[in-house]
């Protein structure tokens, strides 16, 4: 009952996360640099990546194993999850400090492949619960 696609979305979605959160850094680094980015608003920025990356993480990881395991548990916390990633992203896309071009477009796919993991999900929790 496993979902192949499901689990080749979280394998490709991780890839794609390593490559957002070292540009979406870089893009941090480069405005701090070249804008005048307020001090008070780069640490912040810094830290909403970074409690991204680790719910990213525990996100991939149960969503993973959950769908491997055929359970309804980890797959439903792993869509939870991806609530908080999902308006974590909303927010390097539309209420950051300064939004970049490249910014708008990392964001844009990720939240594609959000919402097609997140439909995959629920498909899949449904064939485990029948």
């Amino acid at each position: 009952l496993s979902s192949v696609p499901l689990q080749i979305l979280f394998y490709v979605n991780g890839i794609y996360y390593i490559f957002y959160f070292l540009a979406t850094l870089a893009m941090i680094v480069y405005k701090s640099q070249v804008f005048s980015y307020p001090d008070d608003f780069l640490s912040p920025d810094l830290t909403l990546l970074f409690i991204m990356a680790v719910l990213e993480v525990l996100r991939l990881y149960l969503g993973s194993k959950g769908n491997l395991t055929e359970e309804e548990a980890p797959l439903g916390l792993s869509l939870v999850i991806t609530v908080g990633s999902v308006i974590l992203s909303v927010y390097f896309l539309v209420w950051q400090t300064y939004v970049l071009k490249a910014d708008v477009i990392i964001n844009a796919v990720l939240l594609f492949t959000y919402g097609l993991e997140s439909v995959l999900k629920v498909v899949a929790i449904a064939a485990f619960v029948s």
